[in-house]
């Protein structure tokens, strides 16, 4: 099994019909979701499943946690959005992977980030740290 960070296929498509939309205030809602190394995700995963999910423990729940901060920008001729970073605390868990989703939209993929191994806490505090919010390194840019 393998995580493949990517954007998914699906949701290039989805971004030309307006499926998901990325305004902070009146926007759609998205989760990031927690996966072990049985998982296989790629520019091919469409939509949220709980297959090889993280279990619950903790603060983290099946399904992930809300991602905040959901604003696009545009500069330079590129459009991006950024995420607070977003922690789990009082967890025991192992990660390899996580998905962005689009809760509003029928669980449609954002996002599949890979952790390029297993990534553990131990009665602690997860933390996904997303990149500076540039034109080049934002999570999610189009150029």
């Amino acid at each position: 099994m393998a995580i493949t960070q990517a954007i998914p296929n699906s949701f290039r498509g989805e971004l030309l019909t307006g499926t998901h939309n990325f305004t902070a205030t009146t926007g759609n809602v998205f989760k990031l979701a927690l996966y072990t190394s049985a998982s296989t995700m790629s520019s091919a995963t469409t939509s949220f499943s709980t297959t090889s999910e993280v279990a619950n423990t903790g603060q983290y729940v099946t399904g992930g946690g809300v991602l905040t901060n959901v604003s696009p920008v545009v500069s330079s001729g590129v459009a991006f959005i950024d995420f607070n970073d977003i922690s789990f605390t009082g967890v025991t868990l192992t990660a390899a992977g996580a998905l962005i989703y689009n809760t509003s939209s029928s669980n449609k993929a954002v996002a599949v980030l890979s952790f390029g191994g297993d990534k553990t806490a131990t009665a602690g505090t997860f933390t996904i740290q997303f990149p500076a919010a540039t034109v080049t390194t934002a999570i999610l840019f189009i150029s």
